[in-house]
């Protein structure tokens, strides 16, 4: 009996210091809070950042966590500056709502024709921007994570096929800022700058006439019941650019160990794994549109030569803002379209 007693007490000695131990470890925990301005059922948000979260916590085995906020702590085109003001400790966004020139080079991601699938010409893009045009020098003030791009930009609209240059003029597009920004403008068409979130009100309402996006947004927003036509081209019309950033000072505070775990799960590796979750809500967007019978044409030759005109005077003009920072603007734009190729 004594035996029995003796056991069980040893049992529940052994239990407190395991409890004790892990309210220790807990109250040392570094927890990160991740400003989300996307809706919470997006593809992004459930499918990257919740997972990325939960296995940031695994690799630092608890030492760190990620916290997901179920509504942003600012706008969408304030997502930078608020790691770099340490209001949020992590956030994700696009270079082009930056109205400055802070991310020039990042502009290399956004351009016309880069590639037909998210997946490579994300993992391009962490490549070359990250790597050969030192991405991270532009993003001051956080510890730049991870980079990645959506699937080919579109241009869809519920006025009118796009058959001929001209017909472009006259249509109050949506646009994400950026390099697609001016070349519809140059195309003819009316740009208006929105985030995600205020295109559908947009559009339903007839306050615009199309968009430019990728085929994802037509199922994510419920777009497609509002538009009848896109137009699409090979490698894409356009692309966006998106960062996952954290606060410098965060990030300094962590473990040498702590950081090189996240650092094994981000980079070129996240890059990837959001590319899929692009071309896999790209195939639901198409879906959605072949069931609202929006009609999917390729450009024709002559909007497409024109478009081309247009592009490579914009790439000429970029490449020539980089020669004056020491960069060679043609070799990187080459070297991304050959990785992203298929």
């Amino acid at each position: 009996m004594k035996n029995e007693k003796n056991r069980v007490l040893r049992s529940l000695m052994a239990a407190s210091v395991s409890a004790i131990g892990l309210m220790v470890g807990a109250a040392h925990a570094e927890e990160l809070v991740m400003s989300s301005w996307l809706p919470p059922t997006h593809p992004l948000v459930t499918k990257v950042m919740q997972p990325w979260a939960d296995e940031v916590a695994k690799v630092t085995e608890g030492r760190v966590t990620v916290r997901i906020l179920p509504s942003p702590l600012g706008p969408p085109p304030a997502a930078f500056d608020l790691a770099v003001d340490g209001i949020a400790d992590i956030t994700y966004g696009l270079q082009s709502f930056s109205k400055d020139a802070r991310f020039q080079r990042s502009e290399i991601g956004q351009f016309s024709f880069l590639g037909n699938t998210a997946e490579k010409t994300s993992t391009a893009f962490w490549t070359v921007y990250a790597g050969d045009l030192d991405a991270q020098a532009e993003h001051q003030g956080t510890k730049l994570l991870s980079l990645w791009v959506h699937g080919p930009g579109m241009f869809h609209n519920n006025a009118r096929k796009i058959e001929k240059p001209e017909d472009f003029q006259g249509l109050k597009i949506r646009v994400p800022g950026g390099y697609i920004a001016d070349l519809v403008a140059e195309l003819g068409a009316t740009t208006q700058f929105m985030g995600p979130g205020e295109v559908f009100e947009k559009l339903s309402n007839h306050v615009i006439d199309g968009v430019t996006f990728p085929m994802e947004a037509l199922n994510s927003f419920n777009l497609a019941p509002h538009l009848t036509n896109t137009l699409k081209v090979d490698g894409g019309i356009y692309n966006t650019t998106w960062f996952l950033v954290m606060n410098e000072g965060r990030w300094d505070g962590l473990s040498d160990q702590d950081k090189a775990a996240i650092e094994g799960i981000s980079g070129a590796t996240l890059s990837a794994k959001a590319g899929v979750v692009w071309d896999e809500a790209d195939q639901a967007g198409i879906a959605a549109a072949e069931a609202a019978k929006v009609s999917m044409d390729d450009a024709p030759p002559e909007v497409l030569a024109h478009i081309q005109t247009i592009a490579a005077a914009h790439e000429a003009a970029w490449s020539e803002k980089l020669a004056a920072q020491g960069f060679d603007g043609p070799a990187a734009l080459a070297r991304i379209r050959e990785l992203a190729a298929d």
